[in-house]
């Protein structure tokens, strides 16, 4: 199958592919120390790596908190990282006239999960060539996946991954159903697994979004043990510092130990 993310895993067989990264760009110098550990610990275990950080988190609870360095400067050093340390770069775009100009710089574009139902920002994305990752909504079920896949299709870009994040459950909670793994994978796409986002507790801290990093390792040893292709994990090395996302933020010194648990689960599981 013509897909670049199942090209990813079947080079190494069992094994799944990372997308992993700090939550936002804060600045040039954090970036690059968070991307060039995970490229070496990613080297180490032999796990193909995808860095992710976001220009722009435009849609932050409050209207105060930090969002990035925004559009033109945030590719910048994205474009910098990419040619310095020789990785593959992902970032998430929220207008449809981003895309032509994030896809010079970015090798796989991201849909956000609030904005999978915009089919003028899917088609822009899949319009430039370059794969892409969809997010599923936390207001879809498995099932309506198919919809977001369709209107990708249709722009001729078989290069098509989702990415499970949880399902909204009551107010400031999620929650995930890990029968969604084999029901997206039936639908004839990589699925990813999102375990850093799916422990948020989206506006739980009223002006932010809380979190619980405590439950990334259990819930990402149910998707590996579920068949996941890929992991998302956001990452930084004092999550409780970050400017996003601290909460449910994996600290980066934990994450080779982490990433080995998941391979050996893998290994078995295969």
């Amino acid at each position: 199958m013509n897909n670049f993310f199942f090209d990813l895993i079947n080079k190494s067989d069992p094994v799944f592919f990372l997308i992993s990264g700090p939550c936002v760009i804060e600045n040039y110098e954090t970036t690059y120390l968070i991307a060039d550990h995970l490229k070496k610990v990613a080297n180490l275990l032999d796990i193909p790596f995808i860095f992710k950080a976001s220009f722009d988190k435009a849609n932050r609870t409050s209207f105060q908190s930090f969002r990035g360095p925004g559009f033109e400067h945030g590719l910048d050093i994205l474009g910098a990282i990419k040619k310095d340390l020789n990785i593959p770069i992902l970032s998430d775009i929220h207008l449809p006239d981003q895309a032509k100009k994030a896809a010079q710089v970015l090798d796989i574009i991201q849909i956000p999960a609030f904005l999978c139902r915009q089919t003028d920002l899917i088609m822009a994305a899949c319009n430039t060539g370059k794969p892409v990752n969809i997010k599923k909504g936390q207001f879809l079920s498995p099932l309506e996946c198919r919809n977001i896949i369709n209107k990708a299709k249709e722009s001729g870009n078989t290069n098509i991954c989702i990415t499970e994040r949880g399902s909204s459950f009551g107010y400031n909670n999620l929650v995930v159903d890990f029968r969604s793994i084999p029901i997206i994978k039936n639908l004839g796409v990589p699925v990813v697994f999102d375990a850093t986002h799916s422990v948020q507790l989206p506006g739980g801290a009223i002006d932010s979004s809380a979190g619980e990093r405590q439950f990334v390792p259990t819930l990402s040893k149910a998707a590996i043990a579920a068949g996941v292709d890929g992991l998302f994990i956001e990452t930084h090395p004092d999550p409780d510092k970050a400017l996003c996302d601290g909460p449910n933020s994996l600290p980066l010194n934990d994450i080779k130990d982490f990433l080995s648990t998941l391979l050996a689960i893998k290994k078995v599981v295969g």
